[in-house]
This record gives C-alpha cells, structure tokens and sequence, in this order.
C-alpha cells in the first residue's frame, strides 16, 4: 500500500471475569507498527460468554492506516456508546455520526483500501486522505433492529484530515451507522422476539389474544435487558405492522431519566414508564405487561418471572407474573400437543405420544384412522379435535372429526390437475382453526382458505408471488405463512403477512403480502416446517452441495446453535413450535425422530408424511 500504510493492529482490550478470584485478564493489546501494508480487518474470533471486548483509543501520532484500522475494530468493541470509535473522529464527524442508523454485516471485516490521486499518486500529500472499504454484503439490521438478507458489493469511503490544531490524523467524513464481519456480528449481537398481538385474528382460546413473535438483534453485551424493552415500546418492526398491535399507548416510552433495567434478586423487572401511560386501566396494564413477560423470558441467565409497570411519579401502575400472563394470551410456544403423526403403510393417519418415546403408533379415532380413504399427507388442528386428510392420489381434500366412530362426509375441496404431483399439497391448521391448502394445477394455481375447515373455499390473494408454491405451513399466529415457491427449476423458502378484510356475504378478503425469501443462498428447497415462534427447519441445498437440514429465522437470519444432526435422504420433516420437543422426519429409513441432544433414531420403517398439529 506505501509507506503510508499502517501495520495491523489489534485495537481490542478482552475483559474475562472469574467467579469467585476477582481477576482481570487483559489481552490483544500487541504494540502498533507505524510502517508496513494495511490489510483488512480480520474478524473477532468468538468469545466466551463471560468476555467483554473494548477498543483502544488512537495512539498520538498514529499514521491514517492506523486510524482507519483502530475505528473498525472500535466497531466491534462493547463500548455502550461507541465512545472510543469517536475518537477516531472530528468533532464534527462524530456529532454528525449515527451508529444506530443501521449495522452492515459483511463475510468478512471491511477491507480498506487507499484511493490514489490522479498520475498514481497517493492521496493525502495536502493534509488529507481517503480509503474505500470494501466487502461482499450478508444482510443489514436497520433502525429498528430488524434484519434483512442481503447481497451484492459493499464500497464506502472514509475521508481523514490532518487536524491543524492538534496535528493528528482524524476521519471527517464517513458512512452513517457501523459494519462488521460476520462472525463480528454473531459475538457482538443477540436475536430477541418481541411480542405484540396479532390483530384480526380470533383464537380458539376464547377471549385470549394471540401474540405474535417479532425478531429483532440487539447488543448482547450493552445492556440488552434495556435494548429490548425500548425496542418492544417502540412498536413492531414495519414489516409486521399491518397485523400486529401493542397494547402500549402510542408515545409510551421509558421514563427521561431510566438509563439501565435490570431484574432484582427475585427476577422481578421495574419498568417506570413516561406519562403516555399514566392513565391506562388494569385490563391494558395486563396485557402491556404480557407482552414485556413474553419477550424477556430467557433473555437474562435467570429469566424474568415478573414484571411491575410503573407510572411517570413513581407509582406502581401494574405487576404480572408468569402463571397470570399465559391467561392473557394464547402464546403459541406454551402449548404443547399431544401427540405426533403421520401415515403408516396402510395410508391412515396414526399417531404417537408427544411425551413419551413411544414407537408403537396407533390409529387415530374417527373415519381417518380406519384406513378406508387412503392418504399421502394430514394436518391436525391445533386442539387435536380434528383433521385435514388429502387423498393418494392428491386429487381430493377431507375434513374429519378425530372422535371415534365419526363418518367422514365428501370431499371439501377437489384438484383438476392432471397428475398427482399437479394437485393439492399438504394442508395447514392456523391458530384461528382455518386451513389453508395450495392446489398446484398448472392450469388453475391457488392458494386456498377453508374457514373452520368448512364451507366455500376462500382464494386468497398473492400479488407478489412469482412462480407457483409446492409447500404451505402457517404459524400458530395466523398472520405468518411460510411458503415453498417453485419457479424455473428452483425452489425457494418465503415468509408472508396474512392480511384479512371483511369481505361480501361474511367471507373474508385475505392477501398475503410482504413476501420475501429467508434463504437466498440455497437453490432447493425442499421441505419445512416451523419450529418455533420465530424460527424454521428445512431441508435444502446450494447450488452445486449436498442436501442439509439446517434452522433458519424468519427474518433470513441463522439462529444461535448447532444444526440438526445431518440425516440422509429426507423427503419430509416436522417440528413443533414448542421447541423441547423432536424433530420428525420421513427419510430412506422411514419415520424417524431427533431429540434433544441425541441422534437421529428410527420410530417405523413403514411410514410417510410427519406432522405436528398445525
């Protein structure tokens, strides 16, 4: 790069705290040579849960190599404010910086690279200096902590200036919020769903409201408790907001002076609240308090078991326990079914224990366990009260009651496709008990809504969907679909919002909107299922690889954690959205489960078609 370059540094002070010995280990804190090529930043190597990482100011005299260098790394440190990055600045560059604005994940760390004048030679020579930083883009988290996917080349520049008054090197001019390295990003940040209630969506728990998950990162070591409860008052992320509510009053904010929350010994959390919520009754205190319940359990090592909402003088507003919050809402990871299903190899509908590892499987009650229509695929609404059965031959769609000896009517719903692949898919129960169905008839593609499982089918609208979807599965919420759209070939993972309308005669109008695909990376896809509130498992591949299984978040992000154990020719897979409990799948060695922290075993060889109710 020149003589102008600066040797790499490590800008980072690790802090490890030990139980118990009352130590500090200090480390990375390498001298600086002010000669030799810039290279790019290399990314944190992870760190123990237990370390915390801080920048290092600039040193007096540091060349502009140094300083380009000590700000990037000053990124990725765990100063609250980014208090040691600004001194990497003007004065005016950092009144005029915002980190918050957004946070570019890159592959890997920036990389900076000197511009050159024109004639080759190389900028600074009148007391100023640029580099461009470079790198392939992963996704972007905005201003509202939401994630997105992204692709394509990153190219910003940083401008530094020789201060006259000071006679040192400092950035006066740079992109607006922070960048990093992927494996940066994963130590530095945390995934968080916050929860709001699904809005025109009626539970089958009476006059329960259902919640709603809404992923967001925060910093995981600066003060996430905080981070996430004003993230939650701030209201859902946009993509969300067409069918989510908060029960917080509009403008409700934490109180001016509150700069840290944390749960006392009893893991009770305070939260005093500005007068935006001074005058809300009991009934709305409840439930804005389930919500902030919902959304902190398991974000602090102990968790958080209550919650006390506070007026702008002080006063205690409200307070809610767990036991009291699952009578508010219907929060989907709480339920857990009974039982796990699938077709034996009589083509009925069978069933498992969900609580024991039972490997004798049992016909269910009612017309679709006897074996007299036979079927490819179920789906089992969210009470166990009833199911959804499509016919060998994919041509025909039933409803039946899982009551012993209840009969079996004629088919709601029939394909005109023309092969068994060109027909229906396997059917969907939302947390409303409605089911959803695609018919994939080439000449008549459609994406289907039964309500209650009953009546004239609904054609729900997709205006944004490009090619024809293979794959339905919709979340206990309601308000989220996930799709497997096939288009050329290819196979594709999307997420969409369900928005209803009141519609003529008491039908409603349904669309879904905001399609956007959760694995760009991946050209097939060819199985899915929820698992978790936020969170999905698929079966696919890359362009050119070998098939995995692997768990991806709705917003297009890798949740924390190992994936599932690999497992040779899978053809289907199901998960429950209460997360302790296996997985399901139907692969070469038919039905096989994986639980917790084991291997992968065999329940039957003759079986097809797993599913969990929903």
């Amino acid at each position: 790069m020149g003589a102008e370059g600066g040797g790499r540094r490590r800008a980072l002070l690790r802090v490890g705290a030990y139980v118990g010995c009352g130590a500090v280990l200090l480390a990375g804190c390498a001298s600086m040579p002010d000669s030799g090529d810039l290279r790019g930043v290399e990314s944190t190597p992870r760190q123990d849960a237990q370390v915390r990482v801080f920048a290092m100011p600039p040193r007096e005299n540091a060349v502009p190599a140094e300083i380009v260098q000590g700000f990037l790394e000053a990124l990725t440190s765990d100063d609250p404010q980014y208090e040691t990055a600004r001194k990497y600045l003007t004065a005016g560059a950092s009144r005029a910086w915002n980190p918050d604005q957004s946070t570019t994940v890159l592959s890997e760390g920036p990389n900076p690279v000197a511009a050159r004048a024109a004639g080759g030679r190389q900028a600074g020579d009148e007391g100023a200096y640029t580099y461009t930083l470079t790198g392939t883009r992963l996704a972007v988290v905005d201003a509202q902590h939401a994630y997105a996917p992204d692709s394509g080349e990153y190219s910003k520049t940083v401008h530094l200036t020789l201060e006259k008054k000071t006679n040192q090197w400092r950035i006066d001019a740079l992109p607006q919020g922070v960048v990093m390295g992927k494996s940066d990003f994963q130590r530095n940040y945390l995934s968080v769903n916050k929860y709001y209630y699904a809005t025109s969506i009626p539970t089958e728990a009476g006059d329960q409201l259902g919640t709603v998950a809404d992923p967001v990162y925060v910093r995981s070591k600066v003060d996430p408790v905080t981070s996430t409860v004003r993230a939650l008052l701030k209201g859902p992320t946009r993509w969300l907001d067409p069918v989510a509510t908060s029960s917080f009053p509009s403008g409700t904010a934490l109180k001016k002076d509150v700069t840290s929350l944390s749960p006392d010994d009893q893991n009770k959390l305070s939260v005093p609240l500005n007068d935006k919520a001074d005058r809300v009754g009991q009934t709305q205190c409840a439930r804005m308090a389930a919500q902030l319940l919902f959304t902190l359990q398991g974000l602090t090592p102990t968790g958080v078991s209550q919650v006390e909402l506070q007026r702008s003088n002080g006063r205690k507003l409200c307070d809610l326990n767990e036991d009291r919050a699952e009578t508010i809402a219907a929060h989907g990871t709480g339920k857990r079914p009974e039982y796990e299903y699938f077709m034996d190899g009589r083509q009925r509908l069978v069933r498992l224990p969900s609580n024991i590892s039972s490997n004798d499987p049992e016909p269910v009650p009612g017309a679709l366990g006897d074996g007299i229509k036979r079927l490819r695929a179920a789906a089992v609404s969210r009470d166990e009260d009833k199911a959804a059965g499509v016919s060998a031959d994919g041509r025909y769609l039933y409803v039946g009651s899982l009551v012993s000896g209840a009969s079996l009517g004629d088919a709601v719903l029939t394909s005109l496709g023309a092969s068994a692949d060109d027909r229906l898919t396997t059917p969907s129960w939302d947390g409303a008990g409605d089911l959803w169905v695609a018919d994939r008839d080439p000449g008549h593609p459609r994406l289907l809504l039964l309500q209650k499982g009953a009546g004239e089918p609904v054609e729900v609208r997709t205006p944004s969907l490009d090619g024809r979807v293979d794959a339905v599965r919709v979340a206990a919420d309601g308000v989220r679909i996930a799709l497997i759209v096939e288009k050329g070939g290819t196979t594709s993972l999307r997420i969409g919002r369900v928005q209803r309308e009141s519609g003529t005669g008491g039908r409603p109008s349904v669309s879904i909107l905001g399609l956007h695909s959760v694995t760009p990376q991946l050209e097939e896809v060819t199985a899915m299922s929820w698992a978790g509130d936020s969170r999905l498992v698929l079966v696919g591949s890359e362009a050119g690889g070998v098939e995995q299984i692997r768990y991806v978040q709705v917003d297009g992000s890798t949740p924390a954690g190992n994936p599932p154990a690999s497992l040779t020719g899978v053809k289907q897979i199901a998960a429950s959205e209460n997360e302790r409990l296996p997985l399901v799948a139907y692969s070469e060695d038919g039905i096989v489960r994986l639980s917790a922290g084991a291997q992968w075993q065999k329940v039957v060889k003759a079986g097809t078609a797993p599913v969990y109710p929903g």
